[in-house]
This record gives structure tokens, sequence and C-alpha cells, in this order.
């Protein structure tokens, strides 16, 4: 049964982090809309598709059963959330997909940290290792081009404590989404009203309309498999699986959209896929010890 647990975990964090690794495409498409815009559209059409899931799933009893501390815990996922949505929105359209994809692979340093520090899961020592490698990596960059990589270690903050978070309720993925989701989606719907009725809205096309639509399916595909993970995987086993997407989008960044990357950047990346690549070998050696 365990195994069978942590198998369909897995599944579902490939699929997460695939899907996330090629959805700069999406939001490239849709950059004749502001950042706010595009995070509005998102928020607004992703609650009907998660009311769908909800029903076909039969879940609005366990809706209907969150407590207090539930809802508490929620509001400040949806806090999390929207502040990661709209930093990777404002990165892509500034052509900074490559940045997004520094902050991806910071995340999983971020989850190994915090699921040590919050959930008791201990790191072995090859594992603080790889840590220390990926993070003198940054801290290089730093020191070499004086600016900090604020909206890479903004988009791996707020989503590791977003997993953090989730983690810590047993609600189902949907439900859990659908009132994140809800919270936001009075703040959203107002201000496309106002976009509407006084700002850029006014003038958008049903084609528009339709373009920024699809944000709510890109929006809650992969959270909801990714949420799915979250409860059937340890943070920090998560974590390795997070390389995928930043991989993909830092592909998508030099091959695609040619960005010009930085020398210090690239040996940022460097020093985080030795660090990843340290931290996979030990957990592969440590499984062959096991089995």
């Amino acid at each position: 049964m365990g195994q069978s647990r942590a198998g369909s975990g897995a599944a579902y964090a490939i699929g997460a982090y695939l899907f996330w690794g090629v959805a700069p495409i999406y939001f490239v498409w849709v950059s004749f809309a502001q950042p706010l815009e595009v995070l509005a559209h998102r928020v607004v059409w992703s609650i009907p598709l998660l009311a769908v899931l909800i029903t076909v799933a039969r879940q609005w009893p366990a809706l209907r059963a969150l407590s207090r501390r539930h809802l508490g815990v929620l509001l400040i996922c949806s806090a999390l959330l929207s502040v990661n949505w709209f930093t990777f929105v404002y990165a892509v359209q500034q052509g900074r997909i490559a940045e997004t994809a520094l902050g991806y692979f910071i995340n999983p340093l971020v989850s190994i940290v915090l699921g040590s520090v919050f959930l008791g899961e201990r790191l072995r020592p090859w594992q603080w290792v790889a840590a220390l490698i990926a993070a003198s990596g940054v801290l290089g960059e730093l020191i070499m081009q004086r600016e900090l990589p604020w909206l890479g270690l903004l988009l791996a903050g707020s989503f590791g404590v977003y997993g953090l978070m989730r983690r810590q309720l047993a609600v189902p993925s949907s439900v859990g989404l659908g009132v994140e989701a809800t919270f936001v989606a009075p703040f959203a719907l107002g201000y496309l009203v106002s976009l509407e009725l006084f700002g850029a809205g006014a003038g958008r096309s049903v084609s528009e309309w339709l373009m920024l639509g699809l944000g709510g399916a890109v929006t809650v595909t992969p959270l909801i498999w990714f949420a799915s993970a979250a409860i059937r995987l340890p943070l920090s086993t998560l974590g390795f699986f997070q390389y995928i997407a930043p991989s993909l989008s830092l592909m998508l960044a030099v091959f695609v959209y040619t960005e010009p990357v930085s020398d210090a950047r690239w040996r940022s990346f460097v020093m985080i896929w030795v660090g990843l690549a340290v931290f996979s070998a030990e957990g592969l050696l440590r499984h062959r010890r096991m089995v």
C-alpha cells in the first residue's frame, strides 16, 4: 500500500513539473495583458473548473467539513499562491524566464530545509552537502553581480512555504485549491470588472478573453497534481522532482526565446546542478542498499 501511494505520488509530481516547465509558453502568448490582469483571469477561471472536479469526485462533503483551522491555513496558502503566480507571470513577461528557472532550481533546497526544520525530516550528511553546494552557487552570483536574484528567490520561497503549509492539511487537492482561489476571487473579479469598465480590458476581443480564460486550466491542472503529490511523498522527496520544471524552462529561455544568461548566472546553475546530482546519487545509493 505504501509503495503504491509513493508511486502515484511520484507520477503526480512528474506530471506537475513537466507541465510547469513548458508553462512560460502560455504566459508569453498572453503577454498582451499586464501581469495583474493575467493573474486575475487565472484565479477567476480556475474556480468553475475546480467546482466541476469537486462535483465529479463527490468531494462537497469534504468542503463542508473544513474546520476554522483548515480555512486559516488555506487563507495563508492563497496569499502565497497569489504572490507566486504574479511573480512568475511578471518575470516571464519581463523576459526573465531564466531567472524563474533559477528560482525553481533553488526551490528543492528550500523544500529540503523546510522539511528538516518544521517536519522533522532529518537530513543525512550528503544531503546537507548537496544543499550547501547549491546554496554556494546562489551566494557566488550575489557576490559577483552584486545583485540579488530576487524574482527567483521569491518564487522559491513562496512555493516552498506553500508546499509546507499544504502538507499540514489532509484536504483533497481540488477542495484545498478551490478554497484558496475563492479567497482571492472577489479581488480578482473586482479588478477585471474595473478593467472592463475603465481600463485596458474594455478593448479586449473575444479571442483575447478566451486566451486569458485558458489560464484557468493552465493553473488548475499542475497544482492539482502537485497537491496530490505533496500528501503522498515526504517533502524532501518531493523536492527531488522539482528540477524537471526549471530544466525545461531554462532550455526555453536559451534556445527558444534567446535570453542572455550571464557567466555568473551559469555558474549558479552549475553549482545547483552539482548539488542536485549529489542529492540524487545519495538517494539512489541509499535505496539500493535498502532493497
